[in-house]
């Protein structure tokens, strides 16, 4: 559990990644409904406090059904929706420019998979000097010892852990 926190809405954007019906399918229906009604408390939040969310797609090939965003997560109107073709969103992107150009210096992360987009957007993050948030509930891998794992050890020497609802109380 993690001490209270502040969260700076001037530097801070909401990176959901790889929330694609391909990747949601590993998961039960029952899971796969938890995670987004989860992941859509945070998006409202953000949108209603002028966080700028990012959407982060993964795609080799065309466009099909099973690579869609999935309908529950529908990107508003404005935006902006990477396509990368790797799981690092930094490596196959313009992720770094995009951030730099809103002023961006916290990432708040959600992704599927937690041993993929989320772990290589940590690392590579603070390589390159942002700060992240991983919201371990909106995060999801089909390893639950590679979750348990990444969200108890690893990450918290990179980033701050929490869950949804303790970002979305921070936020006020």
């Amino acid at each position: 559990m993690v001490e209270k926190f502040s969260i700076d809405r001037s530097n801070t954007a909401v990176l959901i990644m790889d929330y694609q019906v391909r990747q949601l399918s590993g998961f039960s229906e029952e899971f796969q409904n938890e995670l987004l009604g989860k992941a859509n408390q945070v998006l409202a939040a953000a949108r209603d406090t002028g966080i700028p969310v990012i959407h982060i797609e993964v795609r080799r090939g065309e466009r099909t059904p099973e690579t869609e965003i999935h309908d529950a997560i529908t990107p508003k109107s404005g935006e902006r929706v990477l396509t990368k073709s790797r799981a690092w969103p930094f490596s196959t992107t313009n992720l770094d420019e995009v951030l730099k150009e809103l002023g961006i210096e916290t990432l708040v992360l959600m992704g599927i998979s937690t041993s993929g987009c989320v772990l290589s957007t940590v690392r590579w993050g603070s390589d390159i000097d942002y700060k992240s948030i991983v919201l371990s509930d909106c995060c999801a891998d089909r390893d639950d010892e590679v979750q348990r794992v990444l969200m108890e050890k690893l990450f918290p020497r990179q980033a701050t852990v929490v869950t949804s609802q303790e970002f979305v109380g921070a936020l006020g």
